[in-house]
């Protein structure tokens, strides 16, 4: 891989900072949730390099821990931009030529928009591949829901948000067979996203989650800091593929409800991935989409900006081509996993039945 360039990928502490912060350095796990959720919110920390990321057995990048929490970034968006600034900072000095943005550091920076003026470094929000992974996944479990009709419903939740609009658009182009119903909390947007696919598709739209109560197929996409989804909400037997992070699901749904299965989403294989000093929650040799995208950008030499805001679906496209330039590294959905745990499917037609 010898000519390519480098990246750095910037995460935060999700929802329970002292289980995050212990995959950065083991004895960080020793100390109280409070202390830490009083530390990061009131101290001006800097930003930690806390792994080097190895592929095809060479370094190719760092992962940059941004030093605030899930909700402290939802709750102070101007202090979160400044702390994800100062982190991309970090990644430029490492000498990084495109920095992708993890989960809520994407959210805080209006998808990377904020940050559209650095010329030292290149940003994605890695949401096209994201995207693409996604629309992977659901057309991989279509046929394995349990529809009461010939069309199998699917309700996209945080439908308006960047991936979501970007999956909607995509399952819309090259119909997946499906009718959907598009969840998201500002009616304006909503109608707009609606009205621009209803051509290509049966959709119908909510802005409650409520809504998703009969559904075949459940898409979580939203930006929360907390679980959304419980075990009320869904219908007999239906799947759910929860794409977010900090998850809106639990463990506690699938021993609440044996009968549902919840798909982890936006996981992509990536063999001779190795991360070095420190983890972001997966094992080797897989990847959240996001960091995926960020790590074909520099892989394939692209420079400059890539997707910020909004993806458009020629961005989907291009970045799935660099992904197939690069097949022989992986860059493809994961095999489908619960929690972490491999999903068999004869096993889920059983508990159904």
């Amino acid at each position: 891989m010898s000519g390519t360039g480098t990246f750095a990928f910037t995460v935060h502490p999700r929802a329970r900072l002292r289980e995050d912060l212990a995959r950065a350095w083991r004895p960080l796990g020793l100390v109280p949730e409070r202390v830490y959720d009083t530390a990061l919110r009131r101290l001006p920390l800097a930003p930690v390099t806390m792994a080097s990321v190895q592929i095809g057995g060479e370094r190719v990048g760092h992962v940059v821990l941004v030093p605030f929490g899930a909700r402290h970034l939802l709750s102070n968006v101007e202090e979160g931009r400044r702390r994800v600034s100062r982190a991309v900072d970090r990644a430029a000095a490492l000498g990084a030529d495109v920095v992708g943005l993890g989960a809520l550091t994407a959210t805080v920076t209006a998808g990377g928009i904020t940050l559209r003026e650095r010329t030292d470094i290149a940003v994605t929000n890695g949401n096209a591949f994201t995207a693409a992974i996604v629309e992977d996944q659901i057309r991989m479990l279509l046929p394995h829901v349990s529809s009461k009709t010939s069309r199998p419903h699917v309700a996209i939740v945080g439908a308006t948000g960047s991936v979501g609009t970007a999956v909607t658009r995509l399952l819309a182009r090259d119909s997946a067979g499906a009718r959907l119903t598009l969840i998201a909390r500002t009616a304006p947007r909503l109608e707009a996203l609606a009205a621009s696919v209803a051509g290509d598709v049966d959709v119908a739209t909510a802005q409650s989650i409520d809504a998703v109560g009969d559904a075949d197929l459940v898409v979580l996409l939203t930006a929360s800091a907390d679980t959304l989804l419980g075990p009320e909400h869904l219908a007999p037997g239906a799947v759910v593929l929860d794409a977010t992070q900090p998850r809106n699901t639990s463990p506690g749904l699938a021993a609440a409800r044996p009968d549902v299965l919840v798909v982890d989403g936006g996981i992509v294989s990536i063999p001779t991935l190795r991360l070095v000093g420190g983890e972001i929650g997966l094992p080797d040799g897989r990847s959240y989409a996001c960091f995926a995208e960020t790590a074909i950008l520099a892989l394939s030499g692209h420079t400059g900006h890539f997707s910020l805001g909004n993806p458009t679906l020629d961005q989907v496209d291009a970045i799935r081509e660099r992904a197939r330039g690069l097949g022989h590294l992986g860059f493809r959905a994961a095999d489908p996993t619960s929690f972490g745990r491999p999903v068999t499917f004869e096993s889920r037609a059983a508990v159904i039945a």
